[in-house]
């Protein structure tokens, strides 16, 4: 699996990492049960510190794709399918719109549960 961030984006490094993550899954290129590189390989071969990497794996695990284990690592769930992987992408954009827009979080919401009940 390749990792790539941008120093330079506006995009914090630990959400380029799960992204990339995220990418990888909605693609096919990681499968459930699969491993993901330790936090501080990950980090060493990117140039970045241990912490932001498991700023990005925290996030993943959050999203129910990963599985964070003391001794086992990051592990990709059984629950993340591509399609899974693709929706949380778009989820993401869809809040960054609302930010965009300011709207607030209830706007938000309220505008997804409509969504969610008039289909």
């Amino acid at each position: 699996m390749l990792f790539r961030v941008d120093p330079t984006s506006t995009v914090p490094l630990g959400d380029q990492i799960a992204a990339s993550v995220r990418r990888a899954v909605a693609e096919g290129a990681v499968a459930p049960g699969e491993r993901l590189p330790a936090a501080r390989v990950l980090g060493e071969s990117l140039g970045l510190n241990v912490h932001t990497v498991l700023r990005g794996y925290q996030q993943l695990r959050e999203e129910g794709l990963i599985e964070l284990r003391r001794g086992r690592g990051a592990v990709v769930t059984s629950g993340a399918s591509p399609h899974r992987a693709r929706l949380l992408e778009r989820v993401r954009e869809v809040a960054a719109d609302a930010r965009e827009l300011g709207m607030t979080e209830e706007e938000l919401l309220a505008v997804v549960r409509t969504a969610l009940n008039n289909p």
